[in-house]
C-alpha cells in the first residue's frame, strides 16, 4: 500500500519484537550447527591424518626389516636394555646409547627406536606427530643451536626431550620378546599416546575410573572411553598392526584376545593395571605390547624419552 505520509512511496509495517527475537535464536542456533559441524569435521580431518601418518610410518618399518635382519626399529646394541635419555647430540652411536667398546650393553629409549627411521629411511619429523596431540611440535634441527651445520640423520632421538616431538607409543622392543617381521599379525605395533602416561599437555588419568564397558565390568561407555588415549577426544585410537593395517579403534582393548594394549598384564583381559617400574617385561610371546617405558604385559610403550 501507498503512505500518504511517505511521499508516494511503499512502506511495511516493520519487525515485530517477537520476530525479531526468533530470527536472532535461529541465526544463533544455525551459528552453533555449523561450529558443531565444523569441530567435528576438524576432528575427522585429524583422525585421518593420524591414521596415515601410522600407515606411512608402517610402510617404514617395512623397508627397515627388510634391511635390519628382520627386526622391527630397536635403538643401542644387541644387548641394549631400556633406560633413561639417550645422549641425541652424541658424535658416534657408542656414546650415544653408553655401549662398550664391543657394542654391548648400554641404554636406549622408545623414541630413539623410532628415531632410526628418520636416520635410515625417508620419513620425516612430521609423520610422528598426531594434528590431536596437544603440545607436541615437529622436530626441527633449527630449534636447537647445536644442531647448527648437521642433518636429521647426525642425531640419535628427537632432542633433548623427544616426548614432546613423538606422539606415539611402540611395542617394546627391549628384553626376550621383541616383535619381528615374523610376528603374529594381530599384534599391535604402534598407537596413539598411551592414557596412563604423562603428555607434554596431560596428566596422568585416574585409572580407577577407567571401567570397560563389556561384561563382567558393565562400565558406562563414559567409563570406557576413559581408558582411550587423550589425542582424539577419548573417542578411541589409530592403531597400526604387525600386518600393516591401521583401524581407528573405539576401545583400548583391541590386542589379541581383547587384550588392552595400553595396560601390563594383571591376568585381567581388556583392563589390565597401569604401567609398573622400570624394567618390567613382556611375560610372553603374545603379550608384548605399548606402553611408554616398560612392558610388563601387553601394553603400548610411549615415545616418552625419560
Amino acid at each position: 500500500m501507498r503512505c500518504p505520509k511517505c511521499g508516494g512511496r511503499l512502506a511495511g509495517r516493520g519487525f515485530a519484537v517477537r520476530e525479531i527475537i526468533v530470527l536472532v535464536a535461529v541465526i544463533i542456533l544455525g551459528v552453533a550447527l555449523v561450529m558443531i559441524a565444523l569441530r567435528h569435521l576438524r576432528e575427522t580431518y585429524r583422525r585421518m591424518v593420524c591414521g596415515t601418518n601410522l600407515s606411512q610410518i608402517g610402510m617404514a618399518m617395512l623397508i627397515y626389516v627388510n634391511d635390519y635382519g628382520d627386526k622391527l626399529p630397536h635403538a643401542g646394541g644387541r644387548d641394549t636394555v631400556w633406560g633413561g635419555r639417550v645422549i641425541w647430540d652424541a658424535p658416534d652411536h657408542f656414546q650415544a646409547y653408553s655401549l662398550s667398546a664391543d657394542g654391548s650393553g648400554g641404554m636406549a629409549t622408545i623414541s630413539s627406536s623410532f628415531y632410526l627411521l628418520l636416520k635410515y629411511t625417508k620419513v620425516t619429523p612430521k609423520l610422528f606427530i598426531c594434528p590431536g596431540d596437544s603440545g607436541a611440535t615437529r622436530f626441527k634441527l633449527s630449534d636447537y643451536p647445536m644442531a647448527k651445520g648437521k642433518e636429521i640423520k647426525d642425531f640419535w632421538d628427537f632432542g633433548p626431550i623427544p616426548q614432546k616431538h613423538c606422539s606415539y607409543t611402540y611395542h617394546m622392543p627391549y628384553g626376550l620378546y621383541p616383535l619381528t617381521k615374523s610376528s603374529e599379525p594381530a599384534m599391535a605395533v604402534t598407537a596413539d599416546r598411551n592414557p596412563w602416561i604423562r603428555s607434554p599437555a596431560t596428566e596422568t588419568k585416574d585409572f580407577s575410573l577407567f571401567k570397560p564397558d563389556v561384561p563382567p565390568w558393565n562400565g558406562t561407555t563414559d567409563q570406557a572411553k576413559y581408558g582411550n588415549a587423550p589425542t582424539h577426544k577419548d573417542n578411541g585410537q589409530n592403531v597400526l598392526f604387525m600386518d600393516s593395517h591401521v583401524d581407528f579403534e573405539k576401545r583400548a582393548y583391541c590386542g589379541i584376545d581383547d587384550d588392552n594394549i595400553y595396560t601390563s598384564w594383571n591376568g585381567e583381559d581388556r583392563i589390565g593395571g597401569t604401567p609398573p617400574a622400570l624394567g618390567s617385561q613382556p611375560v610372553s610371546r603374545q603379550l608384548v605390547g605399548l606402553d611408554n617405558r616398560v612392558s610388563s604385559g601387553i601394553f603400548l610403550i610411549q615415545a616418552a624419552g625419560d
